[in-house]
């Protein structure tokens, strides 16, 4: 891999980094500094990989447009031919600069660092929609990427009933005998809890479904906009990473959606001051109102109502590692339920 970048030196180590669930990460350092050296799954499995590889090296000229507007990213090198993307066998890798900070969540900034927040994600989402059109050549055509992929058709909201079915699967699975090495534990009860609890709050607010919005969806958005995905040197954010779910989505639900995770706190409460003021200067950055921002926070709180996602991971597919997140994540869906008014004025007002 290292041979087709003459200017990164020689290897002399290469550790896996732990962080991360889409992809394979390595630090690699060499002669002549660290580097990190990703490995892109292929999430398909089956059949041509070559879309997918498309869409990778649009994500790879995706951020190197963005950087050239002072967005903080991290761009791929790029290789002795030009390339961004090595497939070696039938895998794919890109190699990027190392990048030294710390990931911060929202109990660990202060207003202005919200603020700061708010702004950096408005000007994440003006830039795509610069480097994204055809004229921005954000999607290149190279190995078959088109320039722009068609709007986002308008999508339903999660359907109650589905949710209902869903819960009473849970429900049974958390409550089931159990094999004598694995017994029943304080998760478990606190799912039982959750999951009764979250039929009673559907069942009282099943009328305020969301419709479908009458227009598609046609901005471009990172897709995964969280703390894990940026990184800090001291107060400033200095990197955005992980563009794998780049794609074309409501601008404004994404806002929601990354103060809904960058300042939720323990108990399951949204630090309404930070997220008024990160809301405030996103709205600023991006150009978007009150009413846009207003119907976002309707579309994901009711997401947020319907979503069982840690449970399916550990009933369904036997996979514990979001259990963590569980215990804050099932309360805001209830309190953001009973402050709904609140919450909506904090991002509106």
């Amino acid at each position: 891999m290292l041979r087709r970048y003459p200017e990164v030196g020689e290897p002399l180590a290469c550790e896996p980094v732990t962080k991360g669930l889409l992809n394979h990460g390595y630090r690699v350092s060499t002669t002549r500094g660290s580097y990190f050296l990703k490995h892109h799954l292929d999430k398909r499995h089956l059949g041509d990989t070559s879309g997918e590889r498309a869409t990778i090296v649009r994500q790879h000229r995706a951020t190197q447009r963005l950087q050239s507007l002072g967005v903080p990213v991290v761009p791929p090198l790029t290789d002795r031919e030009g390339g961004t993307l090595t497939v070696i066998g039938d895998r794919s890798y890109a190699l990027h600069p190392w990048i030294d900070g710390l990931h911060r969540i929202g109990a660990q900034l202060t207003c202005v660092q919200s603020r700061r927040l708010g702004t950096l994600l408005g000007a994440v989402h003006t830039g795509l929609e610069q480097v994204m059109s055809p004229r921005g050549g954000g999607g290149g055509e190279q190995h078959g990427a088109t320039a722009q992929p068609p709007s986002r058709p308008g999508y339903g909201s999660p359907d109650a009933a589905d949710t209902f079915a869903l819960i009473d699967e849970l429900l049974a699975v958390a409550r089931g005998e159990r094999p004598r090495d694995t017994p029943r534990d304080a998760f478990d009860e606190l799912a039982v809890h959750r999951l009764v609890e979250r039929r009673t709050l559907l069942e009282q607010h099943a009328h305020r479904r969301p419709p479908t919005p009458a227009g598609p969806a046609t901005g471009w958005v990172h897709g995964d906009f969280h703390p894990l995905n940026l990184l800090y040197r001291g107060g400033d954010p200095v990197a955005i990473v992980d563009w794998d779910r780049l794609g074309v989505q409501p601008r404004a639900e994404e806002a929601v959606r990354a103060a809904a995770i960058f300042f939720v706190q323990p108990a399951g409460e949204l630090d309404l001051a930070k997220v008024r003021a990160y809301a405030r200067a996103y709205r600023r950055a991006a150009g978007v109102g009150a009413a846009e921002l207003a119907a976002a926070v309707h579309r994901v709180w009711w997401e947020r109502l319907n979503d069982l996602w840690i449970l399916h991971w550990r009933y369904r597919l036997h996979d514990r590692r979001a259990d963590p997140q569980f215990p804050a994540v099932s309360a805001l869906a209830v309190w953001w339920t009973r402050e709904y008014a609140a919450v909506c004025a904090a991002f509106t007002e």
